[in-house]
């Protein structure tokens, strides 16, 4: 017979080290291999910058989102983040996995993309009818394709996400 205190154990252990091999494969393989592929885009401010611009404004909310999440400003990852502001996924595993699984609904197929559905897929069945509802999300929202997303810095978040409305 199991004893339940094991079977927890092993799941805690499962949790965590699902979570750690997430963020590697985000952090650790697919942030270098965006750089070897994409251009890089300058990004044109600093935190401090960042936190200078108005209370509302995506400039003012990405700041407060790192602080408050205790994260670096990275260039590369930048436009991930913002991501997570305007479409309300939060940096759990859960929302790790929506993110990616809204883009995909959206039309976007790209190297990070695909990898991160497959592992939230397999690993994360718990998460599944999440990961479905940002898909269909995704699908039904306009496309974030030409979005120029250093542009919105500015712009209102609230406005912003408006403009995310599902189109009917």
């Amino acid at each position: 017979m199991h004893h339940p205190y094991n079977l927890m154990t092993m799941y805690k252990f499962f949790i965590i080290t699902r979570s750690r091999i997430l963020v590697w494969l985000t952090h650790s393989l697919a942030l270098p291999m965006l750089k070897l592929v994409r251009k890089p885009e300058k990004f044109p401010y600093d935190f401090d910058q960042l936190q200078q611009f108005p209370n509302g404004t995506m400039g003012k909310a990405l700041a407060d989102f790192l602080d408050r999440k205790d994260l670096q400003l990275l260039t590369y990852y930048a436009r991930h983040d913002m991501k997570h502001i305007l479409l309300d996924y939060d940096t759990t595993d859960e929302g790790e996995g929506c993110l990616p699984c809204f883009m995909l609904g959206n039309g976007h197929i790209s190297f990070p993309v695909l990898p991160t559905v497959m592992y939230c897929f397999v690993t994360m069945p718990e998460h599944w009818t999440k990961f479905k509802l940002a898909y269909q999300r995704g699908k039904q929202s306009p496309s974030l394709e030409a979005v120029e997303w250093f542009a919105l810095l500015p712009e209102s978040v609230s406005d912003l996400k408006k403009m995310l409305s599902p189109i009917h």
